[in-house]
């Protein structure tokens, strides 16, 4: 059987969302078992050979204009660019385990980053101290990687960006460790085909709303919540440009797709409330309610016909 979420956190008495058969104050609803700030290592050192973005040294991004319509050119660099991201993604992934801490994670992926040639965007992009997201359980998003190792049964979600060719990479997943609860597997199952109706929306000729609807409608649809204040964004020179893509509907996500356009697609979907709390590292956002929430997202280019990923591994 199916255990669907709440859109309220159970009551203390009341059985546990995950279909345990314990109460939720015994399971789920223990605070104890909420994400906690852990150690973090120093900020890891980059090669000298490696290209640069301009953040790197000082860690201020700063905005500056970007043509939303790549040339032929950025456009051929992106996907070399975004296929190195969905490899150190992949290749990161797959040393996931109970017991292995987000900071070895990070190691990973920062030198998998560095074998590619390539320089790892989140690292002292306005300040952020590591080369990799790692967001568990109840964190939304931004989660800094630390000492904390991994359990059986957490959820986890790695953010890899990469910097090669003067051009951006980006792309997640959520993953599971161990041995993982039904209506967790669910979680992200649903969030991964959410993620993929907002890819299928993409149609030059139709407004960026499109997106937000799909992506909207299914999660809904299963019970779920949509975070409305972390959203897509556009790509290429620069880690973000001015493109936004909220991943609900709103009409002011009036914005035409063309041909050319790149951008990322990243819905953030909960189990329960969509709103957050910040923890005081200004980074990590966390479900107010303490339930759990996956992610997964891709770089894409608008196409004459519909859409191309760019952050596919091969």
């Amino acid at each position: 059987m199916t255990v669907r979420a709440p859109m309220r956190p159970p009551k203390a008495n009341e059985p546990c969302w995950c279909g345990s058969g314990t109460k939720f104050k015994r399971c789920h609803g223990d605070s104890s078992m909420r994400i906690r700030p852990g150690t973090q290592s120093p900020m890891r050192e980059v090669p000298a050979h490696i290209e640069r973005p301009p953040y790197a040294e000082s860690g201020r991004a700063t905005r500056r204009p970007e043509p939303r319509v790549k040339s032929p050119d950025v456009i051929e660099r992106m996907r070399r660019t975004g296929r190195a991201a969905a490899n150190v993604l992949a290749e990161t992934a797959s040393h996931i385990r109970p017991g292995i801490t987000t900071d070895e994670l990070d190691a990973i992926a920062h030198d998998l980053s560095i074998a590619a040639d390539a320089y790892p965007s989140p690292l002292n992009y306005q300040g952020f101290p590591k080369s990799l997201c790692t967001s568990l359980n109840e964190v939304i998003c931004h989660g800094i990687p630390d000492d904390r190792p991994l359990r059986d049964g957490d959820i986890v979600n790695l953010d890899v960006t990469v910097f090669r060719e003067g051009v951006h990479g980006d792309t997640d997943a959520t993953f599971l460790v161990g041995d993982v609860d039904p209506e967790s597997r669910r979680l992200v199952r649903v969030t991964r085909e959410s993620m993929e109706k907002g890819i299928e929306a993409v149609r030059p000729g139709r407004p960026i709303s499109d997106i937000g609807q799909a992506i909207q409608e299914h999660a809904e649809a299963a019970g779920y919540g949509v975070v409305r204040d972390f959203i897509g964004h556009g790509i290429g020179e620069q880690f973000h440009t001015d493109l936004q893509i909220p991943h609900y509907y709103t009409p002011h996500a009036s914005t035409i797709m063309e041909p050319g356009m790149t951008f990322t697609i990243e819905p953030m979907i909960t189990m329960g409330s969509y709103r957050f709390n910040l923890w005081p590292d200004g980074w990590t956002a966390v479900t107010t309610d303490g339930l759990r929430t996956a992610q997964f997202e891709h770089t894409i280019l608008v196409t004459d016909d519909g859409v191309e990923i760019l952050t596919l591994p091969g």
